[in-house]
């Protein structure tokens, strides 16, 4: 693709960023968000899981609170403090109300005007294939930033004192195969490697790598992925959805 990509809104104060798994914003979006709060813009992360399937030689018990005391530190790096979990099982989250119901009261809460989640299609692109619980908490995002403004979806939450928030103006979607809008990222490169770093256990346990190097590495691979896109500038991409 050659389309050059569009600068993302910056005529927002509050985002909501949902996704499955600590770790999954780090793996290029903490980059945007530490340019954001740099900005003074309210950033709050919602965790639908603890991550607690996520570590082979860990047993969940033990992997969920140390994942959720990464994902915590991890934030904090990119000046996030809010940071909330769900507790849905890990690996298999389930798509459907029970969910979309659980994201429509985050929204709620957080009254937010960006929603941020990360890759709902199949695929990574070509033939990389996506994760279940990816393709659920995307999708469902997507779907609950809609139900969060409509009163007659979920009115036991109205019911229960959480207003309908219609205010949501977009929902961008990073790692997509498709980007239509970036974010120049040259400021918060360093603080994403930091980020994503803070989840020592889990890159110890996932790679043979040095953990210093395989963030590193990573990281400056998103922030070029799309470069090329955006006048050659490090960035992060999003599919950005308008509502």
């Amino acid at each position: 693709m050659t389309e050059q990509l569009e600068a993302m809104p910056t005529d927002w104060q509050r985002a909501l960023a949902i996704v499955a798994h600590p770790d999954d914003l780090e793996y290029g979006t903490a980059a945007a968000i530490a340019g954001w709060t740099d900005e003074r813009r309210e950033v709050s992360y919602l965790l639908v899981t603890r991550g607690e399937a996520g570590i082979d030689t860990m047993d969940p018990d033990k992997a969920g609170p140390l994942r959720e005391k990464e994902q915590r530190a991890s934030a904090a790096v990119v000046g996030v403090t809010s940071v909330e979990f769900l507790s849905h099982p890990d690996g298999a989250i389930e798509y459907g109300p029970a969910l979309r119901k659980d994201l429509a009261a985050a929204i709620r809460r957080h009254r937010p005007e960006l929603v941020l989640t990360i890759n709902h299609h199949d695929t990574w692109g070509g033939n990389a294939w996506n994760t279940p619980d990816h393709r659920a908490v995307g999708r469902a995002v997507l779907d609950a930033a809609a139900d969060a403004g409509n009163r007659w979806i979920f009115p036991e939450l109205a019911a229960g004192g959480l207003a309908p928030w219609d205010g949501v103006r977009w929902v961008a979607v990073a790692g997509s195969p498709r980007p239509t809008h970036a974010v120049a990222v040259s400021g918060g490169v360093e603080r994403a490697i930091r980020s994503l770093l803070e989840h020592r256990t889990y890159i110890e346990a996932l790679t043979e790598e040095e953990p210093e190097s395989y963030c590193r590495t990573f990281i400056e691979q998103m922030t070029s992925h799309d470069s090329a896109r955006f006048g050659d500038r490090p960035c992060i991409g999003f599919e950005l959805f308008p509502r």
